[in-house]
């Protein structure tokens, strides 16, 4: 049947020809978008190494339980996760709540277990709430919590992180530091910049510079992992500064990663009301902070395909639950990079995978 000009011209406007093609999921979306999914998971990779390294080691576990938790985010979360571009894993976000769990955990003094062992624990309890939670459809609830009172929630844990990580940048003595209240930190600000060491601080700006600065040139720059750039620099500066003799206790260690994989979480504690506070504190900070991710990585999807929070919710649950008990933080969804899996053309959750 041959179409009028005026018949074809209203087909064309009604089923234009070049109609974007939603990406499969499934086994069927691997063999389609294999190469835009496997590059995106090596450079989203690439970014999350370094963070996820720094942040465990920030948040007092150790630095190799941060890149235990972005696999399992990875290899684990991935397969049931209702969103898909979204990447799982350890969250800058949670560094105070982390520490905070450790230090005050560690402070009870159980005997034959740490501070890190009781937090997984609350991790691990929180992540069978955040399961229920995922159930009961929960996952929706987060279109109720006012957006300037959340974002005013994330604001104060980056004003924490930096009170904390301010006097580690410079290499200040943490004698000086024990014991200061975030104020008391701000406030010893000019006693930690004349107290600084020389090396450690000049490696800490020229990091800052580079994270900063590599992004803000535009162009080509911005897809370039500013964390992994620190790294390929930096290390090699540190060596030639002799880090390894002069100032040991700079360095990340990360030892025998396998035989820190292991059953580590301890439910000790769990019969006092810090281990309640601590589940309570991980249960709505990295729920919240992990759905609201999951929107805006929505609103950039070039597909414009809509996630199932409460899937995805409990999807984060097992991952944090099997987290917690390997001896792995809390992770979220984590929002630098998903937006990177999104600007190096990630379609499905198997660049999630392949990340981790």
């Amino acid at each position: 049947m041959h179409l009028t000009k005026e018949a074809s011209i209203a087909n064309h406007l009604f089923y234009p020809m070049n109609t974007i093609e939603i990406p499969k999921d499934g086994l069927a979306g691997l063999k389609q978008n294999w190469t835009s999914d496997a590059m995106s998971g090596f450079l989203v990779f690439l970014l999350a190494l370094p963070l996820s390294l720094g942040i465990a080691k920030a948040s007092g576990f150790p630095a190799a339980m941060g890149v235990l938790t972005a696999m399992i985010g990875g290899l684990v979360v991935s397969i049931f996760q209702g969103g898909r571009l979204t990447i799982k894993g350890p969250a800058a976000g949670l560094i105070t709540v982390c520490a905070a769990a450790v230090s005050d955990l560690d402070a009870l003094k159980m005997e034959g277990v740490t501070g890190v062992q009781l937090a997984c624990g609350a991790i691990v309890v929180m992540s069978i709430i955040q399961m229920l939670f995922g159930f009961l459809k929960f996952g929706s609830l987060s279109d109720f919590f006012p957006l300037s009172a959340v974002h005013g929630m994330l604001a104060a844990i980056g004003v924490l992180i930096f009170a904390k990580q301010f006097p580690v940048l410079l290499g200040v003595d943490p004698a000086l530091v024990k014991g200061l209240s975030p104020i008391q930190l701000y406030e010893h600000i000019p006693t930690f910049i004349t107290h600084a060491t020389p090396q450690i601080a000049l490696i800490g700006i020229f990091s800052l510079i580079i994270i900063f600065g590599l992004p803000a040139l535009g162009g080509v720059f911005k897809k370039i992992p500013a964390p992994m750039v620190v790294l390929v620099i930096m290390i090699p500066m540190a060596a030639f500064l002799n880090f390894k003799v002069d100032h040991p206790s700079s360095l990340v260690t990360i030892g025998n990663f396998w035989s820190n994989v292991k059953f580590n979480a301890s439910f000790a504690a769990i019969g006092t009301g810090v281990f309640w506070k601590y589940v309570i504190m991980f249960l709505f900070v990295n729920s919240l902070e992990s759905l609201l991710t999951v929107k805006a990585i929505d609103g950039l999807d070039p597909f414009k395909r809509a996630s199932n929070y409460n899937k995805d919710l409990s999807a984060l649950a097992l991952g944090n639950g099997v987290s917690g008990l390997l001896g792995g933080l809390p992770m979220i969804s984590e929002v630098a990079r998903s937006s990177a899996n999104v600007a190096n053309g990630g379609k499905t959750r198997w660049a999630n995978f392949l990340h981790g």
